[in-house]
């Protein structure tokens, strides 16, 4: 049970509502805790007594995913990251999910938090992050902006890592469309060794279809655009009563789908973390999509979630 006289592990929370939509923002990380539309949960949150699960709703910069042994060269120097999945001896998810964000604007269906992420062993860098989270009729949006504030360029990677359900769905049942053409081919240690094409595979969900007994934690590129530019993955009830859909602008080139297999207890399978991401796994060291931030530019990326498949 909470206790109401307990501080919240994820800090202090920032609730945003409007027109049916609710969610709650953090201090630890500066994500997402909860967002529901009418009073049903279509991410999947924590408790405020609860360390924040899998990554659940967190911010991934300033790069997402896992770098090989956390080493990596960039202009003529090589860094080398803690290894904080020692594991599988690699550093995932960047440096901004476990810190204090604060708040920087609020209003009731708008919050904006930032975060100065300070030079350190590993990535020597100086980045200004600011997240504005908003909630309409449209459902939950999100707008990054990320600004190189030292004088020399820096490597960057930007993902988020919400997890979407349909609350009494299955995610064996759950019908997924993912408009990609291509997945990565991982090694033991979740590393990416090559791609493929999905056309034809077990791994094609470019036309909607069961997730079925499928245990995912890949990542999957070459994104089928929208019409209007960006892409999307839904989530959608076997019989089309429900449905819920990420979305991301152009930005996100990539994207992770992970079903929560590894997760024990009640999270195990019991929904599907969704990434928009810019780059795929170990981009520091392969350097594919890698984004370079020069001096004083500004990076910037918008994704959301709305109901309906």
């Amino acid at each position: 049970m909470e206790s109401p006289d307990q501080r919240p592990f994820s800090g202090a929370q920032w609730t945003i509502s409007a027109a049916g939509h609710e969610a709650v923002i953090v201090e630890v990380g500066g994500g997402l805790r909860t967002y529901r539309q009418d009073g049903v949960d279509l991410v999947d949150g924590y408790r405020t007594d609860e360390v924040c699960p899998g990554c659940a709703g967190q911010v991934l910069a300033p790069w997402p995913n896992r770098i090989r042994d956390g080493r990596y060269p960039f202009g003529d120097r090589t860094h080398q990251l803690p290894l904080t999945e020692p594991e599988r001896h690699v550093a995932i998810h960047g440096l901004v999910n476990w810190v204090p964000w604060q708040l920087l604007e609020q209003s009731a269906d708008a919050v904006t938090v930032g975060y100065d992420l300070p030079p350190q062993p590993g990535y020597p860098w100086p980045l200004r992050l600011r997240s504005r989270w908003s909630v309409g009729p449209d459902g939950l949006r999100a707008e990054h902006e990320v600004t190189n504030t030292g004088g020399e360029p820096a490597p960057f990677g930007f993902s988020v890592h919400p997890y979407l359900q349909l609350p009494g769905v299955a995610v064996d049942d759950l019908v997924m469309r993912l408009p990609t053409r291509l997945r990565l081919l991982m090694d033991g240690r979740l590393l990416p060794v090559g791609a493929t094409p999905v056309a034809g595979t077990e791994y094609d969900w470019t036309s909607p279809r069961r997730i079925g007994a499928a245990e995912l934690d890949l990542c999957f590129g070459d994104v089928i655009a929208d019409g209007d530019g960006n892409s999307s993955v839904s989530l959608a009830a076997p019989d089309g009563s429900a449905g819920v859909r990420i979305w991301a602008d152009r930005e996100f080139g990539w994207w992770q789908v992970f079903t929560g297999d590894a997760l024990t207890g009640e999270r195990h399978r019991r929904s599907v973390a969704i990434e928009p991401m810019t780059c795929p796994p170990d981009a520091f060291r392969s350097g594919k999509d890698l984004l370079t931030l020069k001096p004083g530019a500004t990076w910037r990326g918008a994704w959301g979630v709305r109901p309906g498949a």
